[in-house]
C-alpha cells in the first residue's frame, strides 16, 4: 500500500547530502513528490525536507535512514503524512483566534485534530462545544498556577497531544512547563512588543500614531515572546483609523499568523535553526 512521508533533517553542511537521501529513496522504489533545502553558511549547517510517497514499512525507512544520520551527523525526523497532529488549545476570553482555528479544522483548511480546548475562564465552553470538542476550565491564581500547570500536562498526556496552541492564552507559561513542551508550543501576539506592554496595546498605539501594526505568532520559551519566530502579518494603518479600528484589523492578523504557523507545523515544514526558523512552505 503507498504511503505518503515527509523527512526533516539537518547536519553540518557538505557536499553529498542530496545525493544520499535522494539515492536512498530511489533504492526504496520510493517517488520525491517535494523537496525544499537551504544552506546556512553563517552556521555552516545545511536543512532539508523531503516529501515522497512509496510503499517501504515506515520502520524499514527509519532504520534506514538511521544509518546515513550516523554518516551525516544528521537530526532527522521521518513523518507519516496520513497521521493528523494532536492539538491542544489554550485560551481566555478572546474568541478570535480559536474560533479561526475551529473552522478551519471543520472546513477542512487546516489539516490538524483539535482534540481539546482548555481555559483558565468558562467563556468559550459553549463555542468549543458546538464543535463537538471537550472543553476543560482550569482557573488559576498566582498561588494556584503550578497546580493549574500540572493539570495541562495531563491533558497533554490524556489526549496525546502532539502540539499546545495558545489562542490568545492570557497566561505566561512557567520555565518549567516551556521546558517539559520545547518545540511543541506555538503563541500569537500583537508585534508592538516590547513597545507596548500591558493592557489595551492596540489602544496605546493608537495614541501614539503608529503607521504599521501587525502580529507574530512564535514558538514558546521561557523568554517571554522572544522564542523563535514563524510567521508574521502587517498591516498599513493611518490617523483616520480608531483605536476600535486597530482592534479590528490586529485580530484578523492575529488568525491569519497563527493559523498559517499551525498549518507550516502540522505539514513539517518548521525547521529550528538556533533562536531562528528555516520555514520551507509551499
Amino acid at each position: 500500500m503507498t504511503a505518503e512521508y515527509v523527512l526533516t533533517l539537518s547536519c553540518p553542511d557538505r557536499p553529498g547530502v542530496v545525493a544520499a537521501v535522494s539515492g536512498l529513496l530511489a533504492g526504496r522504489g520510493c517517488n520525491i513528490t517535494e523537496s525544499q533545502q537551504f544552506g546556512d553558511p553563517a552556521e555552516d549547517r545545511f536543512f532539508m525536507r523531503v516529501q515522497f510517497t512509496g510503499e517501504a514499512p515506515m520502520d524499514d525507512l527509519n532504520a534506514a535512514f538511521a544509518a546515513l544520520a550516523t554518516e551525516f551527523r544528521m537530526e532527522l525526523q521521518l513523518f507519516d503524512r496520513a497521521v493528523k497532529p494532536r492539538v491542544l488549545v489554550l485560551v481566555s476570553k478572546f474568541d478570535h483566534c480559536l474560533n479561526d482555528l475551529l473552522y478551519r479544522v471543520r472546513s477542512r483548511l487546516l489539516d490538524i485534530e483539535i482534540v481539546a480546548v482548555a481555559s483558565n475562564h468558562p467563556d468559550l465552553r459553549p463555542l468549543t462545544q458546538s464543535y463537538g470538542i471537550d472543553y476543560h476550565h482550569l482557573p488559576v491564581t498566582p498561588e494556584t498556577k503550578a497546580r493549574q500547570e500540572a493539570e495541562i500536562l495531563t491533558l497533554v498526556d490524556h489526549y496525546r497531544a502532539d502540539l499546545v496552541v495558545l489562542a490568545r492564552y492570557m497566561q505566561v507559561l512557567s520555565e518549567d512547563l516551556c521546558a517539559k513542551l520545547s518545540g511543541r508550543v506555538i503563541n500569537i501576539h500583537h508585534s508592538f512588543l516590547p513597545s507596548f506592554k500591558g493592557a489595551k496595546p492596540y489602544h496605546q498605539a493608537h495614541a501614539r500614531g503608529v503607521k504599521l501594526i501587525g502580529a507574530t505568532a512564535h514558538y514558546v520559551t521561557a523568554d517571554l515572546d522572544e522564542g523563535p519566530i514563524i510567521e508574521q502579518e502587517v498591516a498599513r494603518v493611518n490617523h483616520t483609523h480608531s483605536a476600535a479600528d486597530l482592534v479590528a484589523i490586529g485580530k484578523d492578523l492575529e488568525c491569519q499568523a497563527l493559523a498559517r504557523a499551525v498549518r507550516w507545523h502540522a505539514e513539517h515544514r518548521i525547521l529550528l535553526d538556533g533562536h531562528k526558523t528555516v520555514i520551507f512552505p509551499r
